[in-house]
């Protein structure tokens, strides 16, 4: 069997282009903080309370322990790396970095923090854009020179994007380094697709959303996941199965490995107007990401990566995954007429369909 490392990958990228060697360095920064943060998660309470709460952000949203440790982790490393500014969602600013340096980056150095004490995957979230002054990290998702995320689970992993496809790297315990698994001879589909660029299924019979929140949902969305539920006698004409971690990068994983649709839409619940995900550092990655393993993103009709953020902690709801999928639910949100009818009579599966 074969390796190849995260480190030989962006050098061959890289090559001798000086912006792209400053993204290679900057990767390779966020992924030993990484290797950090996940030594500090697999401890768990041997490493002392890390869902204490510490704080509260403006909105208030709780700051956790791992939360403030993991950011520090991550802004000490790009500190080596050529990074202008940071914005992270710990912080309520951008920071200056290198007075020198040639881009800007945004994190959410802890993603899915609610579950850091019941051993459920959480993650590391990250954007890379070129550095174009002040309003650097306010660009629109389609700017973005990288994007990836990391993910502490049963295998530390890392999925990158540099425009070029979406791939997946595994922290090797032994050697603490990341490598792609290549070796032809595997016949298990998530390693074949490791091995070269991933490729989520443009189908999918698997959604994900907190359900528990249905009765504040709008009508679009209370509709599609009703579709769904209906089954194979539905509308849809086929049974669903449904998934929610409250952890984006172990549900964006799991697409990317099997494919599937993730939704964290606004609702009427007061503060939940525009979801709770952010753009800049959290949906605009991920629609990156997404959109190089011909997948797709939207805030449930607009494509996320045609947004322009206003501010660096503006939130936006998120639909990504499988392309025929999220292209349904923009259909639910923007065209009603094709609806499917949802009278009595046409409760059960016949001729109208989304």
């Amino acid at each position: 069997m074969t390796h190849e490392t995260l480190q030989d990958h962006l050098e061959r990228w890289a090559e001798t282009d000086s912006l792209r060697q400053g993204v290679a360095a900057t990767v390779l920064a966020l992924a030993g903080a990484g290797i950090a943060i996940s030594e500090l998660i697999a401890a768990g309470p041997l490493a002392g309370a890390m869902a204490a709460v510490r704080g509260y952000h403006e909105d208030g949203d709780s700051q956790k322990e791992l939360d403030v440790l993991a950011d520090q982790l991550v802004m000490d490393a790009l500190r080596t790396a050529p990074v202008a500014v940071l914005g992270s969602e710990e912080l309520p600013e951008p920071v200056a970095l290198d007075p020198r340096g040639t881009l800007a980056v945004a994190v959410d150095p802890l993603d899915g923090s609610s579950n850091i004490d019941i051993n459920i995957s959480v993650g590391t979230i990250f954007s890379i854009l070129p550095f174009t002054g002040p309003n650097a990290l306010l660009q629109p998702g389609s700017r973005q020179l990288a994007a990836g995320f990391l993910v502490y689970g049963p295998q530390v992993a890392l999925v990158l994007t540099l425009g070029a496809g979406t791939h997946i790297f595994i922290l090797d315990p032994a050697s603490y380094r990341f490598v792609k698994v290549q070796d032809p001879v595997l016949r298990n589909p998530v390693f074949l697709k490791v091995r070269d660029s991933i490729v989520v299924p443009p189908e999918t019979t698997e959604y994900a959303i907190n359900g528990s929140n249905a009765r504040h949902w709008d009508h679009a969305i209370r509709y599609y996941v009703e579709d769904c539920q209906a089954g194979a006698e539905g509308p849809r004409g086929k049974d669903f199965n449904t998934r929610w971690t409250a952890s984006m990068v172990a549900e964006a994983y799991r697409i990317l490995t099997r494919g599937g649709v993730y939704l964290y839409p606004g609702d009427a619940r007061k503060g939940y107007a525009n979801g709770r995900l952010r753009l800049v550092y959290e949906a605009n990655p991920i629609a990156f990401i997404m959109e190089q393993a011909r997948g797709a993103a939207t805030d449930g009709r607009r494509r996320i990566l045609d947004i322009i953020p206003s501010e660096l902690h503006q939130r936006i709801p998120l639909v990504f995954g499988s392309r025929a999928e999220v292209d349904r639910i923009a259909r639910y949100h923007c065209d009603p007429s094709q609806l499917p009818e949802r009278s009595p009579l046409f409760g059960r599966r016949g001729l109208l369909r989304a």
